[in-house]
């Protein structure tokens, strides 16, 4: 466990390893390129590691409300998770009609067929008293000349392979709306060569939209489950800002009849 304030061996070396990258940037001009391209490998592994350490600290330190970013998970639910988008601070908080499969975080993108589309898609910062997630996300349309305009979050692997039957996967929206919208909300289950959908359409308006999907109704094979993922499909945004607050995921067994 690394201390709050950190041991004076590890100031030390910490000190020791600023002054040696110092150098290395000092010494760069001068530097043969087999020895430039061994230290910009080592400062790209280092990099990785320190993007996840801000990663993690930024979103704890954005926390509304000084709280935490743990879920507290329902009665009989046995997983909850929030995407990363809702959860920590992005390296671009801003895109402009950006092109579809645009990344907006490591778990989530932005997919539209639109070929000239006005919409402007930023993070924000939730500052609500009842907000439990760091950030938000805004989505504002003012033109589009396609037919859907997604945002797809990909659950993680371990969650989307232990997917079962018997579990009921539930999908709970924070939003805030200039102008009533609706959403459609899309499970994909890939397994094997097929990919299972389940559908729910979900109205927005000033507060939580809930949407639930049964696996026991479905035709996935649970013992070749590979990927899962859940489509965003808004519908009705020209001219429209929505907000989305916060976006949580939550799993718990069916019961049984």
């Amino acid at each position: 466990m690394v201390r709050k304030d950190g041991t004076l061996v590890d100031r030390l070396i910490h000190r020791r390893s600023l002054r040696r990258w110092e150098r290395v940037a000092s010494e760069a001009a001068v530097l043969d390129p087999p020895s430039l391209r061994a230290l910009r490998g080592e400062a790209r592994e280092l990099r990785a590691r320190l993007d996840q350490a801000l990663h993690a600290a930024e979103g704890r330190i954005a926390l509304p409300g000084g709280g935490t970013a743990e879920i507290e998970l329902p009665l009989h639910y046995d997983w909850a998770w929030r995407p990363g988008l809702w959860r920590a601070p992005l390296a671009a908080p801003g895109h402009v009609s950006c092109a579809s499969g645009t990344a907006l975080g490591p778990d989530v993108k932005l997919f539209h067929d639109c070929a000239a589309p006005e919409f402007v898609l930023r993070q924000v910062r939730n500052g609500g008293a009842a907000d439990q997630a760091p950030f938000g996300v805004s989505v504002e349309v003012f033109a589009l000349d396609g037919t859907f305009l997604s945002i797809v979050i990909d659950l993680p692997e371990a969650a989307a392979r232990s997917l079962r039957l018997r579990h009921v996967l539930g999908l709970t929206l924070e939003t805030t709306v200039e102008r009533p919208a609706e959403v459609l909300a899309r499970l994909n289950i890939r397994h094997g060569p097929n990919t299972e959908q389940i559908a729910r359409s979900l109205p927005l308006g000033q507060g939580s939209a809930v949407a639930e999907f049964d696996l026991a109704y479905s035709k996935v094979n649970e013992k070749r489950v590979e990927a899962a993922w859940i489509d965003l499909i808004l519908g009705g945004v020209p001219m429209n800002r929505i907000l989305i607050r916060d976006a949580v995921l939550t799993r718990r067994p069916r019961a049984e009849l």
